[in-house]
């Protein structure tokens, strides 16, 4: 299964409340913060509700 490299490029301040559970959810709580998850349904979901907060990198 491949993975998917996020890396959180935009501050949480003053987004969505629902936007932000979600950045944490990740695991995203620093600009710059690099997390690394399998690529799932699920974590698409998640990456296509922030997407314009976030990077993506397909790992393998």
């Amino acid at each position: 299964m491949s993975e998917l490299k996020i890396q959180l490029v935009k501050s949480l301040n003053g987004r969505l409340p629902k936007h932000v559970k979600i950045a944490e959810a990740l695991g995203l709580r620093k600009i710059r913060q690099i997390v690394v998850k399998p690529d799932t349904p699920v974590v698409r979901g998640m990456i296509s509700k922030i997407g314009y907060l976030i990077e993506i990198k397909n790992k393998g």
